[in-house]
């Protein structure tokens, strides 16, 4: 039987923290599906269709992924999909409280769904797609934040914009 989990987020910009807990997912089952998922309280710097192509571009490395757009309930998606987990990536203390609410919720409405909470590398501890976003606004250097083969398109979106 296939071990199916999701990696939901809204990827606006994909990191190399996102990158890194996708690949960790990948090594525990057998399919991610990467969730780009439509958040109606966010303003996004990137259309969903050019943050599903900045992901498939960013992972070509990983052959056990699917990457699709996603909006409604999490707990229903997973049961579609047939998945067992949703994979979440945790920085720092702050992250934690939101997501077990999140998954205490999923489990509530989907009691076959587990929540696997991976911890970042400390490296990535301090990254999060709005700190990208601000760097690049003021014209920093994001080459430390960013795939290396996405750094231009993400930068150019992104410069100036503040």
């Amino acid at each position: 039987m296939d071990k199916i989990a999701i990696c939901p987020g809204s990827f606006d910009p994909v990191t190399l923290g996102h990158i890194d807990i996708i690949e960790r997912a990948s090594k525990m089952f057998n399919k991610v599906i990467v969730a780009v998922m439509v958040n109606p309280n966010k303003q996004p710097s990137f259309s969903i269709n050019e943050r599903i192509d900045l992901l498939k571009e960013a992972t070509t490395h990983i052959s056990n992924l699917e990457i699709v757009s996603f909006n409604g309930l999490l707990a229903s998606y997973a049961k579609e999909r047939s998945a067992v987990a949703v994979v979440k990536g945790l920085r720092a203390v702050s992250d934690f409280e939101y997501e077990f609410q999140m998954a205490l919720t999923n489990k509530k409405l989907n009691p076959d769904l587990e929540t696997i909470f991976l911890t970042t590398s400390a490296k990535y501890m301090y990254l999060s797609s709005s700190m990208v976003k601000q760097v690049a606004s003021f014209g920093g250097d994001i080459s430390d934040f960013v795939p290396a083969c996405l750094y231009d398109k993400i930068y150019s979106r992104l410069k100036g914009v503040n």
